[in-house]
């Protein structure tokens, strides 16, 4: 008997990989999707394979680290090709009999909608949509996210998916549904103006510890080693009212006190943006804390934005940095000098921040990057009083630096997106080392 209203599955899918830890890890754009489609009345089911708070898993403090913590892991053989690493290889995620019971607890939906992070994942991507089309043969499975947007041929070709979508999902997603599912509905927002979206549906969680919020999309830089320009190319940017608001709702609703910002360019325009959204929460004496794990432009740190983050109640700082070796920093990008960056510092250590609170960012593993440049990079990071937090760099398709990296890679990265994982260091010409790498973390944690 046909339902009058579709039911619509969303799931995040299994991360298979070297090593993963959830540091405020959630499917934001996934959750949104699933608020739109309730908002316009159709039902809908979340199944979380990273839930780290699954009914049959053992209970942990959800609130313990701000809300971070580690994924229950289960070992699996490393995929062709990396046979070379000398690490483990696992899925990430609830167990595979958890999940399959999930799926079998639940309704037959009329349309699955998956997403997808890390180009390198994708393995966990095939993983789940397999276990998917076992239980629920004559479903059509919507794959989505960064993986199905950077490589869509691989992931029309590779991931089981039945139809691969690219780019933003609100803007079509409505219509996409439709065409799945015969279901036709209106819009009621505008998929142009943020502050017209529902909130994400938290609610659908089986735990909610913290917050992620979103106040703007994209960024008006591109730097040659992010997608983020390509992946989200329209700037779109939140009134600083309506994302106070925001804050003051799940506050009142949910009782938790971390809150997590996913933008890209959250400082970017600060006069119109971020300094009335950070004195309204401090006019509102909201107590709560803020993390920054996707990193703020260091150009735009000024006494005035460091005192309002400060008193806002920011308690975990990234600064996007990357190097400080001058041959390197003037090929990647524009956004900052070294000059800026130390002001910056100082202005954040004014303002009452300390070094715990304060990490940069450094990349390493770039194309024909020499250790020794890192090395600097991370005693300069640490003679300015701030803390150095090595991001090992990850190939990515569409962007400036792809190119190089492919010609310096010991691997065949267009062959396969397995070859981009960060955790082999790709772009090295010598084989993957723990000895360099230990010896760089110990140089950052001294």
């Amino acid at each position: 008997m046909k339902r009058d209203t579709p039911h619509i599955l969303l799931v995040n899918p299994w991360i298979h990989d070297f090593a993963a830890y959830d540091v405020w890890a959630k499917p934001l754009g996934l959750l949104t999707l699933a608020s739109i489609l309730r908002f316009h009345g159709f039902n809908i089911t979340y199944l979380d394979c990273l839930d780290r708070f699954h009914p049959k898993a053992s209970q942990t403090d959800p609130y313990a680290r701000n809300g971070r913590g580690p994924y229950l892991k289960t070992k699996i053989p490393k995929p062709g090709g990396l046979e070379d690493i000398p690490r483990n290889f696992s899925r990430y995620g609830i167990k595979e009999k958890w999940f399959r019971e999930d799926l079998r607890c639940i309704e037959t939906p009329d349309l699955v909608l998956m997403t997808s992070m890390m180009t390198y994942w994708y393995t966990g991507v095939q993983e789940t949509i397999n276990v998917i089309k076992e239980t629920f043969s004559d479903v059509t499975i919507v794959l989505g996210g960064i993986y199905a947007s950077l490589c869509y041929e691989h992931a029309l070709n590779h991931s089981g998916a039945h139809r691969i979508v690219t780019g933003p999902g609100e803007k079509h997603l409505l219509e996409m549904v439709g065409e799945c599912t015969g279901f036709s509905v209106n819009a009621k927002f505008d998929p142009d103006d943020l502050d017209t979206y529902p909130y994400p549906a938290f609610e659908i969680q089986k735990k909610i510890n913290y917050i992620p919020l979103q106040t703007s999309k994209g960024c008006p830089f591109a730097c040659k080693y992010c997608a983020s320009h390509y992946l989200n190319p329209k700037r779109m940017v939140r009134s600083p009212e309506s994302v106070v608001e925001e804050i003051r709702y799940h506050l009142k609703k949910y009782k938790v006190k971390d809150f997590v910002f996913y933008d890209d360019a959250l400082l970017v325009d600060a006069e119109k943006h971020a300094i009335p959204m950070l004195e309204g929460i401090i006019n509102a004496g909201l107590k709560i804390r803020f993390h920054t794990p996707n990193a703020v432009h260091i150009r735009e740190i000024s006494r005035q934005t460091a005192r309002l983050m400060f008193q806002a109640g920011f308690k975990t700082l990234r600064l996007g940095l990357e190097t400080t070796s001058l041959e390197i920093r003037n090929d990647l990008d524009k956004k900052v000098t070294v000059t800026e960056f130390t002001q910056a510092v100082t202005c954040l250590k004014e303002a009452g921040f300390d070094k715990n609170m304060i990490g940069v960012y450094l990349l390493a593993g770039l194309p024909g990057q020499q250790t020794e440049l890192i090395e600097n990079s991370i005693q300069s990071v640490k003679q300015t009083g701030a803390t150095p937090i090595l991001a090992y760099y990850s190939p990515i398709p569409k962007t400036s630096l792809w190119d190089q990296a492919v010609a310096s890679s010991r691997y065949p990265l267009e062959s396969d997106p397995i070859f981009t994982n960060n955790a082999i260091l790709p772009c090295q010409n010598e084989p993957f080392s723990w000895k360099t790498i230990s010896r760089l973390k110990k140089l950052a944690a001294k």
